[in-house]
């Protein structure tokens, strides 16, 4: 029986979103094409459903706080003081399975009635976009970084040995690019060499810094530059980005091109994220493009090194 819960139909609308097939999905998360399908008809297990939900960026709203489903539906339920018994008799469900899916265990279709009790309200968190402007929703994402500012990334990072998103129109050079077009997917396929440069999609921004994080923490690379838009508000980038990552401020705009070639400001503040950069290729981006370092990476700079140009960074 096809599965009816806002959950399951909001999972088939952000693969939908993403412009996905099942068997797309099915091999992001290593399981197959009838699972997923199964997993749209609100059957299968819970730990498939948490993995689809981070392949997908799906985040729900309305259940209360925890790093983990699991972790929010044991706090959801001890916000409300409810007991395991008391549960089970709200929902008809056993002791042991509600105990089991406060653990990330259980069965979707436990979950859904769970749920229907515990957060009735719950929804889907609205997904994160990146807008250039309302005539441009549709290739939002169609946007390269324009041969100027990977001008100042070579000079001062050095060569790009990875482009793990990129695009036949993008004019970034990189001994390797790993492009969609030619079958091959930058969430997926291993990275490696020295440097990866990294534009992602800002639709999927978060995925791809995940990516690029665990990438880099697992040593496929020795260092990792990203152009993002300054977003700040997610867990991750607090207690786990900020920690790893120095921060780059960019003053001011940055004119990116579309699949025509024409520029076009960003409507957002950008930030440079860096994995296992030196000192010295901070100080030297600092002296080339106006902005500033976020203090906690502003400490690994020596204090005797200072940019020619005041507005870029200043010694803490």
């Amino acid at each position: 029986m096809r599965g009816s819960h806002i959950l399951i139909d909001e999972i088939r609308a952000a693969r939908l979103a993403f412009g996905w097939s099942r068997k797309t999905l099915a091999e992001r998360v290593k399981t197959s094409p009838q699972m997923i399908q199964r997993l749209e008809n609100g059957i299968g297990s819970v730990k498939t459903l948490v993995t689809v939900m981070a392949a997908l960026d799906f985040q729900l709203a309305g259940l209360g706080p925890g790093t983990t489903l699991a972790e929010a539906l044991r706090n959801r339920r001890q916000k409300r003081k409810w007991s395991l018994d008391k549960l089970a008799m709200k929902t008809g469900l056993s002791r042991t399975t509600i105990a089991s899916l406060e653990r990330g265990g259980g069965s979707v279709a436990s979950l859904i009635r769970l749920l229907a009790v515990l957060a009735p309200n719950v929804k889907r968190r609205a997904p994160e976009r990146a807008y250039w402007g309302q005539g441009d929703k549709v290739d939002r994402d169609s946007r390269f970084t324009p041969p100027e500012f990977m001008s100042m990334v070579y000079e001062a990072f050095g060569p790009v040995d990875l482009d793990p998103c990129a695009h036949r129109l993008s004019p970034v050079c990189a001994t390797r690019r790993i492009m969609l077009e030619n079958g091959g997917d930058g969430l997926r396929d291993a990275w490696s060499g020295k440097l990866a440069y990294v534009n992602p999609s800002y639709s999927q921004m978060l995925r791809w810094l995940r990516r690029a994080h665990e990438q880099w923490q697992e040593g496929k690379v020795k260092s990792v530059v990203c152009l993002v838009p300054v977003r700040t508000d997610s867990s991750w980038f607090h207690e786990v980005l900020s920690v790893d990552a120095d921060i780059y401020l960019l003053q001011g705009r940055v004119r990116f091109l579309d699949t025509r070639g024409k520029g076009q400001q960003t409507p957002f503040s950008l930030m440079v994220v860096a994995l296992g950069v030196t000192s010295e290729q901070k100080l030297r981006f600092a002296q080339l493009s106006p902005g500033q370092w976020l203090p906690g990476s502003q400490a690994s700079l020596p204090a005797s090194l200072t940019p020619d140009r005041g507005n870029s960074w200043k010694p803490g």
